[in-house]
């Protein structure tokens, strides 16, 4: 079940006019993959980062859980 809004991914970016500070939300491009595309039917996978491996794994609840 993916819940997300891609969209909803952003930042606030300070900008100043006339002498009064502004928040404005500026989209970012976040590359997006699916879980399903990610653990193609298993519950867990491991990730190589810098020489070190962490486990993403599904819980029976379905949510996400990273280990190292």
């Amino acid at each position: 079940m993916n819940t997300h809004n891609p969209n909803d991914f952003g930042y606030r970016v300070r900008r100043q006019d006339d002498m009064q500070m502004r928040y404005e939300r500026v989209p970012l491009a976040v590359r997006t993959l699916s879980s399903n595309t990610l653990f193609q039917g298993e519950h867990e996978i491991g990730i190589e980062h810098h020489g070190a491996l962490y486990r993403l794994k599904i819980t029976r609840q379905g949510k996400l859980i990273l280990n190292k």
